[in-house]
């Protein structure tokens, strides 16, 4: 049975991905839109009544005559809804969009970590734990922006101005004229600097998520840098990165308040040149209308009091299209994991595992996305509660056949579980019947039991005792003052390698599986406690199947047997025996 590589998807451009981000959400960001453009035929309406109010007592001074306050009694009830319903709409047209920007921002969060989960141990190609951080955290929170703000602001900046329009054109086509002739040039230079702030984004995410990789690294490096007298020499380059991300972010500020004095500037050129128009024309002294009014108080006064709110889309839009460019660099940088289709196993089948199974591998072939050779062509079985180790030099394919086995790799030949075909099984079911342990103890910053109890999460104290006494650990721990509660630091850090190895083969005996994957579990240890870890590894794993990948078998004399992967041969040697394949 044969499985085929996955393969890269060609990227799709960052405003696709967010237009496909924002699909879930358009019922309320349409009910967000909605909400803006009726805000705005509130403020039409609130012009009017402002413009014949105030026109009506201009009239009456005038003419010498009282102001009609019934005028005032009749408009006030309109005017009161106006200026009350507007701030109402704004604040759940936000609402709206907010909570279709947490929506988004919490799936985008839950679909990324499946995405890093499904790769497996193969997540490291799109970063250490620093940067992949960064882009759950940081670069997810980049997006807010552009879906709260920008989504409907660009609508509305087709909108609003087409509505104010028309009012205005009802009063003076030429003042229309005039807004829909200038308008462009809002556009216009928000596009030029656009372009420019975009790229600043994606630098300036790109140094965040360099500096957060190199930051943790550096952290969780201490110990060493400490041992070589190095620590100032971090301290420097963690200095030089920060000074790197600050020149950045200023790049990105001084583009932003650069587009937004050019925006200002030409929507205040532009009100200018039609309070002087109206101006003018009340004066009766328009070159081309000489003693003639063609736009009477009421309509003038209407028209400006209309005209910021004709601008204040497209300037609201300049300042929210850095944030579009910020989103689309965040999508940029988020792309590599989203794009890419984590192979998984085709079957459903359930396979319980009651005892330990009999593992067979018949021309197990395994390749990279890139078609390069990752293992050779391999075949060979383990008994029922067999147990094997792997050798071979450093690129011939020992991790990647575990990898294979936990279901993260495709591959081609097959792998045979008790003669059930390894793609056929439900690949979650199987991995829960698993337990993997690496080189690096995969140790949270929690206590030692919340640790153990990642393993087994009902187990009680008792249990999580008799693990650490199986792996000689409990004699150490129950001398420490809080015991089994007795918090670790990022990494374990509070325990030496070879206790937190012991402490991940706790973690296996809790899990109770029947199937033991381990990759060079005592690779950083030294001699003494890699023979020791081995022994204790030897007594704790019989009645699994066992597998480990391991450059030295000092301590491993109770193998069964052990498998030689060359490139591209494979030996076997079992015993004293020497069998070329």
């Amino acid at each position: 049975m044969k499985a085929r590589t996955p393969k890269l998807t060609s990227p799709s451009q960052p405003a696709q991905q967010l237009a496909r981000l924002l699909h879930s959400q358009r019922k309320r960001l349409n009910s967000a839109l909605l909400l803006a453009v009726t805000a705005s035929l509130l403020f039409i309406l609130q012009c009017y009544l402002l413009a014949g109010l105030f026109a009506g007592w201009l009239i009456a001074s005038q003419q010498g005559i009282p102001v009609n306050s019934a005028q005032l009694l009749n408009t006030l009830p309109s005017l009161a809804l106006c200026l009350l319903g507007r701030p109402v709409l704004q604040y759940y047209r936000e609402h709206l969009s907010l909570a279709a920007s947490q929506h988004i921002r919490s799936s985008l969060r839950v679909q990324l970590l499946a995405k890093l989960a499904d790769a497996g141990p193969a997540k490291n190609q799109y970063g250490n734990d620093g940067s992949l951080s960064s882009k759950l955290l940081e670069q997810v929170d980049a997006l807010d922006g552009f879906i709260s703000r920008y989504y409907v602001q660009r609508y509305l900046v087709l909108i609003t101005p087409l509505l104010l329009v028309c009012a205005i054109f009802v009063y003076s086509p030429l003042a229309a004229l005039i807004l829909l002739v200038t308008a462009p040039l809002v556009p216009l230079f928000m596009i030029l600097l656009g372009n420019a702030a975009a790229a600043a984004s994606q630098r300036q995410l790109q140094q965040l998520s360099r500096m957060s990789g190199r930051f943790l690294d550096l952290v969780r490096g201490m110990a060493t840098l400490q041992q070589l007298q190095a620590t100032e020499r971090a301290a420097q380059s963690v200095a030089n990165a920060a000074e790197r991300y600050r020149d950045s972010s200023m790049s990105v500020l001084k583009l932003a308040f650069l587009s937004s004095a050019v925006l200002e500037f030409f929507s205040a050129l532009a009100i200018a040149l039609l309070a002087l128009y109206l101006g003018l024309g009340l004066l009766g002294i328009l070159p081309w209308a000489k003693e003639i009014i063609p736009v009477p108080y009421q309509g003038a006064l209407f028209i400006l009091l209309l005209a910021p709110e004709f601008y204040a889309p497209l300037r609201q839009l300049g300042s929210d299209y850095h944030a579009k460019a910020q989103a689309e660099a965040a999508m940029d940088e988020l792309s590599p994991i989203l794009q890419r289709h984590a192979w998984q196993h085709p079957g459903t089948q359930l396979l319980t595992l009651n005892s330990a199974p009999h593992i067979s591998l018949q021309q197990l072939h395994i390749l990279t996305a890139e078609q390069r050779q990752r293992l050779a062509p391999v075949s060979f079985s383990i008994n029922s509660g067999g147990r094997i180790a792997l050798q071979g030099p450093s690129g011939c394919g020992k991790s990647s056949l575990l990898h294979a086995l936990l279901g993260f790799v495709p591959y081609q030949g097959d792998i045979l579980i008790n003669q059930h075909p390894l793609t056929g099984l439900e690949r979650n079911h199987w991995q829960q019947q698993l337990a993997y342990m690496a080189q690096y103890s995969s140790i949270a910053a929690a206590s030692i039991a919340d640790n153990l109890r990642l393993a087994a999460a009902d187990a009680s104290e008792q249990q999580l005792i008799a693990a650490l006494q199986q792996v000689e650990l409990w004699p150490l721990i129950q001398k420490l003052p809080l015991g089994l509660n007795t918090v670790l630091g990022e990494r374990g850090r509070g325990l030496s390698g070879g206790q937190l190895q012991r402490l991940a083969l706790a973690q296996l005996l809790l899990r109770n599986a029947k199937v033991w994957l381990l990759d060079e579990p005592t690779a950083h240890l030294d001699g003494a406690t890699a023979y020791r870890l081995h022994q204790l590894i030897g007594t704790l794993s019989q009645g699994k199947t066992l597998i480990i990948v391991s450059h030295q078998l000092h301590g491993l004399d109770w193998l069964d047997q052990v498998i030689r992967l060359d490139n591209p041969a494979i030996s076997h040697i079992d015993g004293a025996q020497y069998v070329q394949a």
